[in-house]
């Protein structure tokens, strides 16, 4: 780091910090469980290296609208799926694009809210029938490896630790747009499923 900002090498400065910090945050000191603060940081530090390395191909925004602070996930489970919009969706797509990454609370009943972390872009989008087949493997708890490991090895990680109401589903229309939804509980700091492991 010292060097290139000696050499003015502003670039290089920029992804040695953003690969430091999305280091630094996957380690997270060898907890599982991470602040949605942390795990926000860490896919932007991700997307800062992408947009590094691919100029002009995509911007992205990131909204929360919950306690970043106290509210506690799963780690590792942003990543995966912006790769995914990056990789599927917005590389193969002529124009340049975008991914909106937003942390919201959803009410389901009383004292019942859950986590929904939804990971969007506007690139290719999914045929309908790759879809229905990827949320029917996703809402069994299947691996298919001819699509990939990275989405289900995150929807698997959601579903062991949390249960199996939980995990990850798509919305897509083809040719126009792909979201990713996580479903996570509402787990605030303190509660006995942040300690677990």
């Amino acid at each position: 780091y010292m060097l290139a900002r000696i050499n003015k090498e502003e670039t290089t400065m920029n992804m040695i910090q953003a690969l430091s910090k999305y280091l630094r945050l996957s380690l997270s000191k060898g907890s599982e469980i991470v602040t949605v603060e942390d795990e926000l940081e860490n896919v932007k530090s991700y997307l800062q290296i992408r947009q590094i390395r691919n100029e002009n191909l995509f911007t992205y925004t990131v909204d929360c609208e919950v306690d970043p602070e106290e509210t506690w996930v799963l780690k590792l489970i942003l990543q995966p799926l912006a790769e995914n919009s990056i990789y599927h969706g917005i590389k193969e797509k002529a124009q340049a694009g975008w991914i909106h990454i937003r942390a919201q609370l959803i009410h389901v009943d009383e004292g019942n809210d859950r986590l929904q972390i939804s990971v969007w872009d506007n690139g290719l989008g999914i045929a309908c029938d790759m879809l229905k087949k990827i949320n029917y493997s996703l809402a069994n708890g299947e691996t298919n490896s001819a699509d990939g490991y990275g989405i289900f090895n995150v929807n698997e990680r959601i579903r062991l630790y949390y249960g199996e109401q939980y995990g990850l589903l798509y919305e897509s229309e083809e040719g126009e747009w792909t979201k990713a939804i996580l479903t996570l509980p509402a787990v605030k700091a303190g509660n006995e499923i942040c300690i677990r492991f």
